[in-house]
């Protein structure tokens, strides 16, 4: 018999948190679940909001965070799941930094807090109660912690980036002249 520590039982419910939380926010974005746009709307969002192509990035989005969501509630590939829900919530704060931090003022908080966790999660692995564990951790090598972070940080910085670029050259196009002619 097999005895658990505290450290265990507090990564399952930090997984199972996190990860039903960012799972139900994919499925919002996937398929219109839990009171979501679906892809299609939330595809016309992400385009107004400067993601573009809009469709795509709701898929991306959306897979990032329910499958990322998902995997980090079981405990499988945790390097791999924790860093993809927290590139997806790093374009997310991008968009509600804006409003500062506080999510009652539409702030990146929320964002943030499920990004970090995940990351943290990514970092500390899923503990001896996760699928990781049950399959001799496989997926969960020390490796693949830094390779998983490293390239989710690359391809958030270049998506952000250029969403970033987008929002600056539509600003600058709607400046009004300065002078008249």
């Amino acid at each position: 018999m097999t005895c658990y520590d505290r450290r265990d039982v507090g990564l399952l419910l930090l997984r199972l948190g996190t990860g039903g939380v960012l799972a139900a926010h994919g499925a919002q974005k996937l398929f219109g679940w839990f009171g979501g746009h679906g892809l299609e709307g939330t595809g016309q969002f992400m385009e107004s909001i400067g993601y573009t192509p809009g469709k795509a990035s709701a898929t991306a989005a959306g897979l990032a965070e329910a499958g990322g969501g998902a995997l980090l509630a079981l405990g499988l590939a945790t390097p791999a799941a924790g860093a993809a829900a927290a590139g997806a919530m790093a374009g997310a704060a991008a968009v509600h930094a804006p409003n500062g931090f506080f999510a009652q003022e539409g702030g990146y908080e929320h964002a943030a807090s499920l990004g970090l966790t995940a990351a943290g999660l990514a970092v500390t692995g899923p503990g001896r109660l996760s699928l990781d564990h049950a399959f001799g951790h496989v997926f969960d090598r020390g490796w693949m912690v830094p390779v998983a972070l490293g390239v989710t940080a690359a391809a958030t910085a270049v998506v952000v980036g250029a969403r970033n670029r987008r929002l600056r050259q539509r600003k600058e196009g709607e400046q009004e002249a300065l002078f008249e002619e």
